[in-house]
């Protein structure tokens, strides 16, 4: 932790900076091999740095993690543009399988994870992260774009904006808005809130393991229409008046970083009529 002298900015300004290495300067106390996080963007297969590719293709097993975000690409491209076979992770291979799939391999080769966007962006990541310290594996982040610097392209200053939400597609039974009190602060602090949209991916379909059998349902992934549909009726619920659907102004993003992205600004009751296209939607 490095506490800048305030005499080297204004006088009513302080700065307090602080980096946690990803890894040991000391490579004899930590594992022989190392664990790379390496964030692919937001495109495609060329938004990858080159320091990136580099490593990719130096390493011994690479995955691809496929349930927090998804890229404009599919895996067979990438395994030809990248020149390595990959294994695509789903959430219970990164959750409940990392340790014998990837950091075992880790202790002896070098693994490589590949992640849309930036790697520290998701908890899931810094979970593996942890896990794989605890066992003595080398961890070396390689950073990229994510959403969370791409919202910035709509126009909206990122220094005011407050807590980052999630908003969960709503099901019949079970519809949440733990995200209402979160824009409430936000708008009472007067900053701008970043709305990621719901992801379903590789979901279990529960009537069929009632029949014993295993099966998957498609993926959804959430638009802008529907995002502002259910903030619409989190505030019919909640009835606070955190914002006004006829008169807050709000804007959706869509595939942010690729050549098709779509940016429009509207009320709620506007943009739920509004279609965006394909995947992946912001708020």
């Amino acid at each position: 932790i490095k506490q800048h002298h305030p005499s080297s900015f204004s006088s009513t300004t302080h700065c307090l900076s602080l980096v946690i290495s990803a890894s040991s300067s000391t490579k004899d106390s930590v594992g022989t091999m190392v664990l790379y996080m390496i964030g692919l963007g937001l495109g495609d297969e060329d938004d990858i740095t080159v320091k990136g590719l580099k490593l990719v293709q130096s390493c011994d097993h690479v995955f691809l993690e496929a349930y927090t975000s998804v890229l404009g690409v599919d895996k067979k491209r990438l395994e030809q543009v990248y020149g390595k076979t990959i294994t695509v992770a789903d959430r219970d291979m990164v959750e409940q399988q990392a340790e014998d799939l990837m950091l075992d391999p880790a202790v002896t080769h070098k693994v490589a994870l590949l992640v849309v966007g930036d790697p520290v962006c998701a908890t899931t990541h810094t979970d593996l992260w942890l896990r794989a310290r605890q066992r003595g594996i080398e961890v070396r982040v390689i950073h990229n774009a994510s959403i969370m610097g791409a919202a910035g392209a709509c126009g909206l200053q990122l220094y005011n904006f407050g807590h980052t939400v999630s908003i969960p597609f709503f099901e019949e039974n079970w519809r949440p808005t733990s995200f209402y009190p979160k824009i409430q602060y936000n708008r009472k602090g007067g900053m701008h809130t970043l709305c990621l949209l719901d992801i379903k991916v590789k979901e279990p379909d529960f009537e069929a393991m009632i029949q014993g059998k295993t099966r998957y349902l498609p993926p959804r992934f959430m638009t802008v229409a529907t995002a502002a549909a259910q903030l619409l009726e989190a505030e019919e619920t909640h009835g606070e008046n955190v914002y006004d659907g006829t008169k807050t102004l709000c804007v959706g993003l869509a595939r942010m970083g690729q050549e098709s992205q779509c940016i429009r600004a509207g009320t709620l009751q506007e943009l739920q009529k509004v279609d965006f296209g394909g995947p992946l939607h912001s708020f």
